[in-house]
């Protein structure tokens, strides 16, 4: 049996693997975004898709696997609905950027009609093998797939993004034994900082910003982060001051309809309750012409609502960035002490920013702990830059694995 990296190996970005056995079974089928959109190999047909959480590096190119045929598509119901509005979102961003998508909007609905959500533990029949999901703990509803061998019982195990360490709305991942497993390896060279010391220091400077009359601007990912954060500001009643902007508003309305995937779903709820919607430019002005924490798309300030206030921050506002910054974005930029492309304009922000690591991947030490429980003989580490993996499986290696880091295009033969 052999499985065909497509995308998502030796880079972080269009996820997509093929499992080739007596079934086809593609694992994801996203997009890359930096200056362009990048897409994977093609599939040359499946018989099965598993997709394994919305965002868009996993899910941005599902709808062209239903050009030209009609394959089932397994996940949950978060998954299902999420990756409706992100992939929805990237057609307008795409079209606007004159960068048309390989895909139309009927072959969407082909995908949302052929679409089968299942729980996680729910086993699924594919006759000489069955799929099985389990929690990953990265955003709502993203999973952890098992597919297992009816014949001789051996199980291959992708585990998408995940995160062992509970987030406030998110639980611990499952760790599934495995045969051989795909693993990500995003932060494999760093550990991320401690959550709740972390969740303290980011809403004491929230709250100083507050207290000097300023602005606190938050850029946030639509689906996961911008509910986390959202609960973290809850926890430490600063919900009163929150504006709530973009995409965010949607994300949060579908993941509150699943609560059965929201750890600590009370806590969301009640922030929920106490925060203001912003809906017109009216209410972008009053969100900024005071005191006030604003929660916003997009998180790494390549469009979306955020650019309508970032050269409007006052003198003693703040712009507080909780996620990573791809190389060429506006949010590297700002890092790295460069101008802005706004509207084809640079701009110079002049507001000062500070960098909290709220990831909702795995770091090093929990890379290990993952591969070691899970106690595959194969390991495959894909989802991270080509350095950061091959260390990794340098070091999975010396300790007696049989690791390795395929390249896009790459196929390896696996035994199951």
């Amino acid at each position: 049996m052999e499985l065909h990296f497509l995308g998502g190996a030796s880079e972080v970005g269009r996820s997509a693997i093929l499992f080739k056995g007596s079934k086809h079974i593609i694992m994801d089928y996203g997009i890359k975004l930096n200056h362009k959109t990048e897409y994977p190999l093609p599939t040359g047909g499946v018989d099965a898709c598993v997709l394994s959480h919305a965002h868009i590096d996993h899910s941005g190119n599902f709808p062209f696997l239903y050009k030209d045929n009609l394959p089932t598509t397994y996940g949950t119901d978060p998954t299902k609905e999420l990756s409706q509005l992100l992939v929805e979102d990237s057609m307008k961003v795409g079209k606007k950027n004159h960068q048309p998508p390989k895909f139309n909007k009927h072959n969407l609905r082909s995908m949302l009609e052929r679409y089968s959500s299942h729980e996680f533990g729910e086993e699924v029949d594919l006759g000489e093998y069955t799929i099985t999901l389990y929690d990953a703990g990265h955003i709502s509803g993203s999973s952890i797939t098992k597919i297992e061998s009816r014949k001789t019982g051996k199980r291959l195990v992708y585990t998408g993004d995940f995160k062992l360490e509970p987030q406030m709305i998110q639980g611990s991942a499952d760790i599934v034994k495995s045969d051989v497993l795909i693993t990500e390896t995003t932060y494999a060279n760093r550990e991320h900082p401690e959550r709740e010391e972390l969740t303290k220091k980011f809403a004491e400077d929230v709250r100083q910003t507050l207290d000097n009359g300023g602005t606190a601007l938050i850029p946030t990912f639509a689906v996961g982060r911008a509910q986390e954060i959202l609960a973290i500001l809850h926890k430490h009643g600063l919900t009163d001051s929150v504006f709530i902007d973009g995409m965010a508003r949607k994300a949060t309305q579908i993941a509150m309809r699943y609560p059965e995937y929201i750890r600590n779903v009370d806590l969301l709820h009640d922030a929920i309750k106490r925060i203001a919607w912003v809906g017109s430019e009216e209410h972008r002005g009053h969100a900024i012409s005071g005191s006030s924490i604003i929660l916003t798309t997009a998180g790494m300030l390549n469009g979306g609502p955020v650019l309508n206030y970032i050269t409007k921050l006052g003198p003693n506002s703040k712009i507080f960035l909780t996620g990573y910054q791809v190389e060429g974005t506006n949010g590297r930029k700002l890092m790295d002490g460069k101008p802005l492309l706004i509207d084809g304009r640079k701009e110079v922000v002049k507001a000062p920013w500070t960098f909290y690591d709220f990831s909702a991947h795995a770091g090093k030490s929990d890379l290990y702990e993952y591969v070691r429980k899970s106690d595959p003989e194969k390991v495959i580490c894909v989802h991270g830059e080509q350095k950061t993996a091959s260390a990794f499986a340098e070091s999975l290696r010396e300790e007696g694995y049989d690791a390795s880091v395929p390249k896009q295009g790459d196929t390896v033969q696996i035994d199951l």
